[in-house]
């Protein structure tokens, strides 16, 4: 089970969910924290995140990230969005983050957040063929989003956010009715733009995520059952419900609009042009109700990091040792054809076990000859011929966790050697090793060089093999198909073996007795 934990630093809050994701791809969240930091405070206006707010934020990050820390969720991603996007300091805040937290912050564009936004959502409710009008309103910007059960139909992204409109139009409260009107056009003359851009031939239902839409909806269902919303999610309010709230938020002043059941406080300057947006566009859609989406960017998120790394999170389920689970995930990215490159290693380390007696070798040592036969093949992804150099340049250059910069040399080494040219000090790679690793490397190539010819086909066809130590050495063959091809191949590669140990080496198998 992977452990995930995601950091959205937006332009008025900054969210942390605590995911545990299971092999199977699905993910449960742990839990949530919220810190209605308002970084976008006077941003739009000065295009600048003040020292005060960028204070707060770095606290809250810190403290977000040491809890995650804390509770196991070592993996964490952290994004910021448009306060931090276009904020003049905003490069100088993302490297005090990263500096304080050693998390790298990744500024996304308007465009991905609609992308993410829209993972969420898609992930949280049953979507149509027909395409949804999904409008996530920020503090900073506002998403509009076209979307199906199986594509995303267009996005975009508006500087519409809501704290960016409260220091734009409503500066007092209650605000002027001239203000009023100033707001209602602007955001009717964006919005029809953007339907006409997005083209919607037919549209199936309009869907709101964020706070802003989460507090609307409890106004609302308070002021209509006088309970607390049960559900946020696929809950539904009315343009009529809608048009109800924005009239008491423009009509009262602070105080007043606090005495609103279900407002939260942290939203009374913000809520008024968020609902006003929501109004507007059911009004340009013809459509009466809007459905709430209790998800948005950081579930999108979390089904964005399941979808890069499926295949990593089922191996870390599948193999506990990490330093096995990054080889094979290694051999995964280079499309190692799995039934060869382990059948390999199993005769290889078979050979191990059964030569001990000349070699002397230790666990460590065999460790590594079974790592290098899963992975010999892997510079058949840049080219079949000399696939063996390829696949040494692979392993150097790749960041094999859990392995020494030594250890990671041995094992590109031996997969060097497998076929063809012997060790030697005319190659840099085996000249950059100590005399003791040059033999160790000698001894396991050589073992490795006849496991592979045992493979010669593919096809298994050496089911396990009996060694014989004596003046020259017999390997026993147990085949379950015609072995000549695998027998030739292996004859041919024990040149090293009888170099380093003087014994022939004779292959009989259990068709010759």
């Amino acid at each position: 089970m992977a452990k995930l934990a995601v950091i959205d630093i937006g332009t008025n809050s900054i969210h942390m969910v605590l995911a545990d994701i299971e092999p199977d791809g699905s993910y449960k969240i742990v839990d949530r924290f919220k810190d209605m930091t308002r970084l976008g405070d006077g941003t739009f206006r000065q295009k600048c995140l003040s020292d005060e707010t960028m204070s707060k934020g770095l606290e809250v990050l810190c403290n977000l990230t040491t809890l995650a820390r804390n509770k196991g969720y070592s993996k964490i991603i952290m994004t910021a969005t448009s306060a931090v996007r276009e904020a003049k300091n905003g490069g100088a805040f993302i490297k005090a983050v990263a500096d304080a937290t050693r998390v790298r912050v990744q500024v996304v564009t308007g465009q991905e957040e609609a992308r993410l936004i829209y993972l969420g959502i898609r992930h949280s409710m049953e979507l149509t063929d027909i395409p949804a009008l999904m409008v996530d309103v920020g503090g900073g910007s506002v998403e509009i989003i076209a979307g199906t059960r199986d594509r995303l139909v267009g996005a975009l992204s508006l500087k519409l956010g809501a704290i960016r409109l409260k220091d734009q139009f409503f500066t007092k409260a209650p605000p002027t009715k001239s203000k009023l009107r100033e707001c209602a056009r602007t955001l009717e003359h964006e919005l029809r733009e953007s339907l006409e851009r997005l083209k919607l031939d037919e549209l199936d239902r309009i869907i709101a995520s964020s706070g802003m839409a989460a507090n609307l909806a409890e106004i609302v269902y308070l002021h209509r059952t006088g309970r607390p919303i049960p559900q946020l999610n696929l809950s539904t309010i009315s343009l009529k419900e809608i048009r109800m709230v924005e009239e008491r938020l423009a009509r009262n002043t602070v105080p007043k609009r606090l005495e609103i059941p279900g407002l939260d406080p942290r939203r009374v300057d913000t809520l008024l042009p968020a609902v006003m947006l929501l109004r507007i566009l059911l009004e340009l859609t013809g459509q009466k109700d809007i459905t709430i989406s209790d998800k948005a960017i950081r579930e999108g998120l979390i089904y964005d990091f399941i979808q890069k790394n499926k295949e990593k999170i089922q191996i870390e389920q599948e193999v506990p040792n990490v330093r096995l689970r990054n080889v094979i995930s290694l051999a995964r990215r280079c499309q190692y054809s799995k039934a060869h490159s382990h059948h390999v290693a199993g005769l290889a380390t078979s050979l191990f076990d059964q030569t001990r007696t000349l070699h002397q070798l230790g666990e460590q040592e065999r460790e590594w000859l079974s790592y290098a036969a899963i992975l010999h093949d892997v510079g058949y992804v840049i080219n079949p011929r000399q696939h063996h150099k390829h696949g040494y340049y692979l392993i150097t250059n790749s960041d094999l966790a859990g392995f020494t910069s030594d250890e990671i040399e041995i094992i590109a080494n031996l997969t060097r050697y497998h076929r063809r040219a012997m060790p030697g000090t005319r190659h840099a790679g085996y000249q950059s090793l100590s005399l003791s690793d040059q033999k160790k490397v000698r001894v396991l190539s050589a073992l490795l060089r006849i496991a592979d010819g045992l493979d010669r086909s593919h096809f298994s066809i050496i089911r396990d093999l009996e060694v014989h130590v004596g003046k020259a050495i017999t390997i026993r063959l147990n085949v379950s198909g015609d072995p000549e091809l695998e027998v030739w191949t292996a004859q041919n590669r024990a040149d090293l073996f009888e170099k380093i140990f003087k014994r022939k080496v004779k292959f009989v198998t259990n068709a010759d007795t």
